[in-house]
């Protein structure tokens, strides 16, 4: 929206209308003073849930001079509309953050911010709550009209959110290598149309084609530089609790932010699993080891939640804490569709189709120790992975795992160990 210099001064000159917010900038130190980071986020949000819109960040709302940004500080205010965008927009909105010069009222040039936001299919909550934006300002919705726009919303979202828009990243993003594991002999397309077919990439609101959250997420060396809570957290602690725990020294044993293409994850969060847990050894026939978790039953749990956790939940990672007796995963997002935590075992459901049908393609990793699946890929999308997770560790520790849902927000998931016949 406003593309060219000449679209924005236009715009600016005519003042700020349902399309258009212009915001002053003040710093203190390398801080950004003002504007309020709760009013940007209400403002964009506001946009989002409307018809889009543009905030120009160094232009005064009442005079419409174009004030500008020092080229020293222009790096602390695209951090701050970054982070809002990101940290405060629930869900997070992927809007096209730009730089621009623009000419003043003495005709030098000065640096804006340019935050386009794209209409949304999802509605968003700002720290005010739900807004839309109604001729120049933000309103409040009223309960019936938040109540029908999210029905439509809702009906409108054939676009799932791991399909949608990253905003503010390219093609040069995307690591050749990584791309090259979903091209085959037959994938001959140019790259554009190839990576339409994988949902990899779409073309944005001004026709551009971007990489999809799914592309960014598979096929990005540095993920986390976008979706910066898509990550796992692993630690693994000496005792069974964490309660009181900080207060003693080495109460964590190994503590890891795992990063990378949500296949490396699943990898090193497996190993970090194996080099953590104990393994011990049964004399009833023969001397045999025996670890605490089976690792092919955590290699499905970890798989199932980086391809069905809710990406959308900005701020929420994976996690994975390690007791001395028992493992639990913590996967963002509560069950998708009509899903039950009775009916987890039976029935099949994906959040994210895009994502799920990538993790069918990619290799499984041979040199992880002591995982024995006879699956070449990370999914084969037969749904019988929850049955891997509970059979097998049941077998292992006598225990039937356990799933819950805390508090509707998040599935945990626990698998115990295989303590008794375990010596350190």
């Amino acid at each position: 929206m406003f593309d060219t210099v000449a679209q924005l001064l236009e715009q600016i000159r005519l003042g700020e209308d349902s399309s258009l917010e212009l915001k002053t900038i003040v710093f203190a130190g390398d801080k950004v003073e003002g504007p309020d980071r709760q009013d940007v986020a209400d403002e964009l949000a506001a946009f989002a849930n409307a018809h889009g819109g543009v905030l120009v960040l160094g232009v005064d709302d009442k005079t419409r001079e174009v004030v500008g940004i020092g080229i020293d500080r222009l790096d602390v205010a695209e951090r701050f509309a970054h982070e809002i965008v990101r940290d405060v927009v629930k869900p997070p909105l992927f809007p096209r953050i730009e730089r621009m010069l623009l000419p003043g009222a003495d005709g030098q040039s000065r640096p804006i911010i340019k935050v386009d936001v794209p209409h949304s299919l999802w509605v968003h909550q700002s720290p005010g709550g739900y807004f839309h934006r109604v001729g120049s300002t933000k309103r409040q919705m009223d309960p019936e009209y938040l109540g029908r726009l999210m029905q439509q919303r809702s009906q409108a979202r054939l676009i799932r959110f791991d399909e949608q828009v990253v905003a503010d990243s390219s093609f040069d993003d995307l690591d050749p290598d990584l791309l090259g594991r979903f091209r085959t002999v037959r994938t001959g397309d140019e790259l554009g149309p190839f990576l339409r077919k994988l949902g990899m990439a779409r073309d944005d609101d001004h026709g551009t084609l971007r990489p999809s959250v799914s592309g960014i997420l598979m096929a990005s060396r540095h993920p986390e530089q976008w979706l910066t809570h898509a990550f796992i957290q692993a630690v693994a602690y000496r005792g069974e609790g964490v309660s009181g725990a900080a207060d003693a020294p080495g109460y964590q044993i190994d503590a890891k932010d795992i990063v990378g293409t949500l296949d490396v994850q699943v990898a090193e969060a497996c190993r970090f699993v194996a080099t953590n847990m104990r393994v011990g050894a049964s004399k009833t026939v023969g001397r045999h080891d025996v670890p605490q978790f089976d690792l092919t039953a955590v290699f499905e749990a970890l798989v199932n939640a980086v391809a069905h956790r809710d990406y959308s939940m900005y701020g929420s990672k994976i996690r994975i804490r390690l007791f001395s007796n028992r493992l639990e995963i913590y996967v963002p997002g509560a069950l998708a569709d009509t899903m039950t935590l009775d009916s987890l075992e039976q029935r099949q459901s994906s959040r994210n189709e895009t994502i799920a049908s990538l993790l069918a393609k990619c290799a499984v990793p041979s040199a992880i120790s002591g995982l024995e699946t006879t699956r070449s890929t990370f999914m084969d999308r037969r749904g019988e992975g929850v049955s891997i997770i509970l059979d097998r560790s049941e077998r292992l520790s006598g225990r039937r795992p356990v799933y819950e849902l805390p508090d509707q927000s998040e599935l945990k998931l626990t698998i115990f160990a295989a303590s008794a016949s375990l010596s350190e």
